[in-house]
């Protein structure tokens, strides 16, 4: 089997509730910053693999913000419907690269795991969310 974690683990961060409620997830647009160039506002759909190997694809959007700087945020209501997703719910992303892209430059795919927390005899365990 696979290492589910080959590739370039880009970044770990649990889910709030609102990320949950409105089926979106935030992250610093630092980690992507070598595999798209920032245009704030522009749309686009990134393809994103389970760890089941179904690929999702994703709309995903470049955003500036006075405070925390430039972010992307990924819009997944039927990813985040299907597998489930709760808050503290730990979400990967990790990153591989692929041989030469239809376009002459390398191409990559982008990993998600996810992690819940359930308590089991007195003790807090992480498990992969398997849906």
């Amino acid at each position: 089997m696979e290492n589910q974690m080959q590739g370039r683990r880009l970044f770990s961060r649990r889910l709030i509730q609102s990320e949950v409620d409105r089926c979106v997830f935030f992250f610093p647009f630092m980690y992507v910053s070598e595999f798209f160039e920032f245009q704030e506002g522009r749309f686009f759909f990134m393809d994103v693999i389970d760890s089941l190997g179904k690929v999702w694809t994703v709309l995903t959007k470049f955003h500036t913000h006075e405070v925390i700087g430039n972010y992307v945020s990924i819009d997944w209501p039927q990813f985040s419907n299907e597998k489930g997703l709760k808050p503290n719910d730990e979400i990967t992303l990790i990153a591989r690269s692929l041989q030469e892209g239809g376009n002459g430059g390398p191409q990559h795919e982008f990993k998600v795991l996810i992690k819940r927390k359930i308590r089991l005899f007195g003790q807090d365990i992480w498990g992969e969310v398997m849906v």
